[in-house]
């Protein structure tokens, strides 16, 4: 069963707009960050927006002012509004969300994070 379920990736063109969704299936307890990583081929996963459960959010340089992450870990829920796309925006869309929690309930001494299974963003030039 799939913890994060990502829906809302497409193609769009060079300054248009997409709405990402995250649904946690509440499979995970103690969700204390949510947020939005990204990759590209050959290249490592990157940050791209984050919110914790006290609403605070955090975004990478490459995408502040065009990028909006909403939502948030009571709901197990989280968006990411994306507009003014660029080319280089391109990029597989992955979910995570952060606990002190395994699957089984059980406490962990570290953070686990839990990711779901991607959502393809292609932005046209």
């Amino acid at each position: 069963q799939a913890q994060l379920v990502e829906s809302g990736g497409g193609l769009v063109q060079a300054g248009g707009s997409l709405r990402l969704s995250c649904t946690g299936s509440r499979t995970i307890l103690g969700i204390y960050v949510m947020g939005w990583y990204r990759q590209d081929p050959g290249k490592q996963r990157e940050l791209v927006a984050t919110i914790t459960t006290g609403g605070v959010t955090t975004y990478a340089d490459s995408v502040k002012g065009r990028f909006t992450i909403s939502g948030g870990t009571a709901e197990d829920t989280v968006y990411l509004q994306m507009n003014s796309l660029k080319p280089e925006d391109t990029a597989v869309y992955y979910c995570n969300a952060r606990s002190l929690y395994g699957l089984r309930g059980e406490a962990l001494r570290y953070p686990r994070d839990y990711w779901g299974q991607g959502t393809q963003v292609t932005v046209s030039s």
